[in-house]
């Protein structure tokens, strides 16, 4: 990178060694960015770090991190704070689901969920965003489509969700009146490593129909980000299936989502 070059803006993407968080990661580089990687494992991370300074000459620092962790987010940021590393852009994707029912499933796995899927990402946005404001930088939360019904069977991760999806719109309302934006990307089915962990293994070649490409989501969700949109829920039938929700009773849906899941179990 040419030292004479203005000093490039900086991302923090956690999750960034798979799935979404890492095309994410190659679209922030090729658009000049310095990147911070966070995510739990380590050689993902150096091997995405080499892959990026190779392809893009960007400078990237590796912060292998367990979000899982109540400490976490506080020593990341103190660290990037010893380094003096502001922060433009802050995308939380870290994340993670699991589902059974809920009298049978482990409390301290669900525990590890809400850490990851609430709590850090409010107190990142909570470190972060202060530094992001002074230098008219974004938002970029990871929801999911799951965070606009009830999820009998997944009730941790849709509620998880659901709170991602309505703290960005109150945060967005909020600065809506600086030069920040924040957005909340919504996707539906992405065939991921995520997906095989929250479903217990895998999904049935009907559902595999159903996925979208993750670098078309991680794309759509980049360019609504830059766009300034709140809400980016890739694909038109993810996007049809959220508008119909509000015409169907409550009840309804939750027993669709139930019935939905239970057909599901019986085809893997």
């Amino acid at each position: 990178m040419n030292t004479s070059d203005p000093v490039p803006k900086t991302a923090l993407v956690t999750g960034a060694s798979s799935g979404i968080g890492l095309e994410l990661t190659r679209l922030f580089a090729r658009d000049g960015y310095r990147l911070v990687l966070v995510a739990r494992n380590r050689a993902a991370l150096r091997e995405l770090a080499d892959e990026l300074n190779s392809r893009f000459d960007t400078e990237v620092r590796v912060m292998p991190k367990d979000l899982s962790h109540p400490s976490t987010p506080a020593e990341l940021y103190q660290e990037l704070q010893e380094a003096e590393i502001a922060v433009d852009v802050l995308v939380n994707n870290a994340g993670f689901g699991g589902s059974g029912p809920f009298l049978q499933t482990d409390w301290s796995v669900e525990a590890e969920m809400i850490q990851v899927n609430i709590v850090a990402v409010v107190q990142l946005s909570k470190l972060f965003l202060p530094q992001i404001v002074a230098r008219s930088g974004r938002l970029l939360n990871v929801g999911s489509v799951a965070g606009f019904l009830p999820g009998p069977y997944t009730a941790i991760y849709y509620a998880s969700k659901a709170f991602v999806l309505h703290f960005t719109e109150a945060l967005a309302e909020e600065l809506s009146g600086t030069c920040v934006t924040v957005t909340c990307l919504c996707p539906g089915p992405v065939l991921t490593n995520f997906q095989k962990r929250a479903h217990g293994g895998g999904s049935s070649r009907a559902n595999e129909r159903l996925y979208m490409d993750v670098r078309e989501v991680a794309r759509l969700g980049y360019e609504g980000m830059k766009q300034g949109q709140r809400i980016v829920i890739p694909g038109w039938k993810n996007r049809l299936l959220t508008n119909v929700l509000r015409a169907v009773p409550r009840n309804t849906v939750t027993k669709m989502v139930g019935r939905t899941y239970a057909a599901r179990k019986s085809n893997q």
